[in-house]
């Protein structure tokens, strides 16, 4: 059962998304947030996840963390991104996994939905077409999270 006390990680707190979250938990009276800066925790390192979970004991996750960039990040430097969102994510959700974590949210994006999918998005579009070249790279690593946490259900 969610309380005002539950306690909860917000993996990305700093970045737009995750501070919104942080935000509207705070203002709807949530007060056991947990958040590390990627000094803090370094969500690319498994054991440090796995480490941090036994530690602290979420009961719910957030996951709003990835390496994020522009247009040119993205071409320039696909592999980190591939490799780095799926490390970050595969972490977090598979040491979720294995720390009995209550409930996860993984946080998706609409790049991972077809270049000229129909609008508004529905979900039965994702991997119906080609993904945008310029961010295609962050997109597959973000569509593996969504797989991953489907196979889980």
């Amino acid at each position: 059962m969610i309380t005002k006390k539950t306690k909860i990680y917000i993996a990305g707190h700093r970045g737009m998304v995750g501070s919104a979250i942080c935000r509207a938990l705070k203002s709807k009276g949530y007060n056991n947030l947990l958040a590390k800066t990627s000094t803090e925790l370094d969500l690319r390192n498994q054991q440090a996840v796995l480490n941090f979970y036994a530690t602290e004991k979420p009961e719910i996750v957030i996951d709003a963390a990835a390496r994020v960039g522009g247009i040119l990040a993205n071409n320039n430097f696909p592999y980190q991104f591939l490799m780095e969102n799926m490390q970050i994510q595969n972490n977090l959700i598979d040491s979720a996994l294995k720390s009995d974590i209550e409930k996860f949210i993984f946080l998706g994006s609409s790049c991972i939905y077809p270049k000229f999918a129909p609008q508004p998005l529905k979900e039965e579009y994702l991997l119906t077409d080609s993904l945008e070249s310029t961010n295609e790279w962050y997109a597959i690593a973000k569509i593996t999270g969504v797989k991953a946490c489907q196979a889980i259900r």
